[in-house]
């Protein structure tokens, strides 16, 4: 049987700040000063909504495995975070809607 959760219980977890980390891969058409931006929307999304970013650590162009959009390569970007465990769909869905990512991938660090 699922175990049942109080709203009180839920109201306690929304406020802790849990570890995520973050793959991006950034459109190979981006010119420096794009990605600049893309990347600085994601920083100051995490960290506006009480968020602290502890790593980014930019690979830049790999290969994909496969074609997405049409192209065989793109930049890819990691990101260690915190953030609440509430403002993680509004994120994903800010990036999903992002021309320049072309994927991404947010994983729960335990």
């Amino acid at each position: 049987m699922p175990k049942r959760v109080s709203k009180k219980a839920l109201k306690i977890e929304d406020k802790r700040l849990l570890d995520y980390e973050l793959v991006l891969i950034i459109s190979p058409e981006v010119d420096e000063e794009k990605f600049s931006a893309t990347m600085d929307n994601v920083s100051q999304f995490i960290t506006g909504k009480g968020g602290i970013i502890s790593n980014t650590d930019q690979w830049g162009k790999r290969r994909l495995a496969y074609p997405i959009r049409h192209f065989m390569e793109g930049n890819y970007v990691v990101t260690q975070f915190k953030l609440k465990p509430a403002l993680t769909k509004e994120l994903e869905a800010s990036l999903q809607i992002s021309e320049e990512v072309l994927r991404h991938l947010l994983l729960r660090i335990e």
